[in-house]
């Protein structure tokens, strides 16, 4: 009997359904004797706010290399996790910093993000962050964002901008016995924060501020500032960026290296300066949370890294996000490598609790802001060399140094003008 179109057709149809059956049955025998496959784990994207452009850029570079550093030491992977980094410019500025979020939060879809550099970027970003509920590991000071008005998404693996000015006042008083100084920073938050936390400690402990000088971020010339000196005991010194090699070298110059004594907050004889300094920075004093000889395990590793893959020896930029690093990875490592829930993730990252870090034992307080260690340094040359030597420690600093939590958050955040200046020549 011949078959017509319509019989071959329904045939066809006929031989494809068994064929497909056939090869479902296949496919469930095969699966029952072979074991499940996984879907993989999409990469944890993560966003780095830095800056590589303008005064503040070579913290930005650091930045960068820091996590790099780490990231590489991990192949780039975190407790199972692939990390995939992304990085923005800010230019250094608050509009730079809320549009370059923007973008990586929006556009990027982002896990989480790293930055940014200066206080007054993270003043800019921190409602964005807290409305968007982005998880946030920064290094900058902005002292309320982990204090009266604590953003819960955000933690800072550096410190505070008082936080190494009150212990440098401390060390002012009670061991270089200095009586009367001047203090000299940026005209912006961090500087002023800085300088408002050394009064307060230097004046609680005896000492008198006389004189508060405010240079702006691009100053051109320190000349009409550092005239204004005179009479004093010593300085401290919240300059940062590149401000502090042409700030010493005109110092110098003026005559005044050896009449008073040169101290600072951390960011004023960070280390990558030191290559760009003479001999004008030793005897210099500085507070900082971080210092390249630390003896840790981590630390050894990590200043060989940067030495091999940059040539440069890490400062605080660098530190703060190897540290970061260090922070996704215990926060991962609680949550089994899982960030969709943010809020969970978010709880294991600022219960991390480390001790093996470049900056010695770390962990957060209860507003997400480190407490550690902090090194007294005197620069000195050695070998030829401009090294920062540490010859204090002072262990387990917090952002409210020997005050009381609640009593130094009733009183206003520091500020150019509080705490009050009252000895002012």
């Amino acid at each position: 009997m011949l078959k017509t179109k319509k019989t071959k057709k329904i045939a066809r149809r006929t031989v494809l359904k068994g064929m497909l059956a056939g090869g479902a049955a296949g496919a469930g025998a095969l699966a029952l004797n072979m074991p499940a496959v996984r879907a993989q784990r999409a990469s944890m994207k993560t966003g780095l706010l830095t800056v590589t452009s303008g005064p503040l850029a070579q913290g930005g570079y650091q930045m960068n290399q820091g996590i790099e550093v780490f990231l590489k030491e991990k192949d780039h992977v975190l407790a199972g996790r692939k990390i995939e980094l992304i990085a923005a410019d800010t230019g250094g500025s608050p509009a730079g910093a809320k549009t370059k979020l923007g973008e990586l939060v929006e556009r990027d879809r982002v896990d989480m993000i790293l930055g940014p550099f200066a206080a007054f970027e993270l003043l800019a970003i921190t409602d964005y962050i807290r409305e968007n509920q982005i998880p946030l590991i920064s290094i900058a000071a902005a002292e309320d964002v982990t204090q009266r008005r604590a953003n819960p998404w955000v933690v800072r693996t550096a410190v505070s901008s008082a936080q190494t000015p009150h212990v440098m006042a401390d060390y002012c008083v009670n061991e270089l016995k200095l009586k009367t100084m001047a203090t000299l920073a940026n005209d912006f938050a961090f500087g002023h924060e800085e300088c408002a936390g050394f009064q307060r400690v230097f004046e609680d402990d005896g000492g008198k501020i006389v004189q508060k000088l405010w240079p702006p971020l691009s100053t051109p010339d320190f000349v009409p500032y550092i005239s204004q000196l005179s009479n004093i005991d010593g300085v401290f010194n919240g300059l940062g960026g590149g401000n502090p090699v042409r700030f010493l070298q005109t110092y110098a110059a003026m005559g005044l290296k050896d009449k008073m004594t040169m101290t600072g907050g951390w960011s004023f004889m960070d280390e990558p300066l030191l290559k760009s300094m003479g001999d004008e920075a030793i005897g210099v004093y500085t507070a900082h949370w971080y210092t390249p000889s630390y003896d840790t395990p981590s630390n050894q590793r990590f200043v060989a890294a940067m030495r091999t893959q940059y040539n440069e020896l890490p400062g605080g930029g660098a530190a703060g996000m190897y540290v970061a690093g260090q922070v996704i990875e215990a926060g991962l490592q609680k949550t089994g490598g899982n960030t969709d829930d943010k809020q969970v993730f978010m709880a294991a990252v600022r219960g991390a609790s480390l001790t093996d870090t470049p900056r010695g034992n770390f962990h957060f307080d209860q507003f997400g802001n480190s407490v550690g260690p902090v090194f007294i340094r005197k620069c000195e040359r050695r070998d030829g060399k401009l090294v920062n030597t540490v010859i204090k420690t002072y262990p387990d600093v917090s952002q409210f140094w020997s005050y009381d939590a609640k009593a130094f958050l009733a009183q206003p955040v520091y500020t150019r003008d509080y705490p009050p200046a009252k000895n002012l020549r």
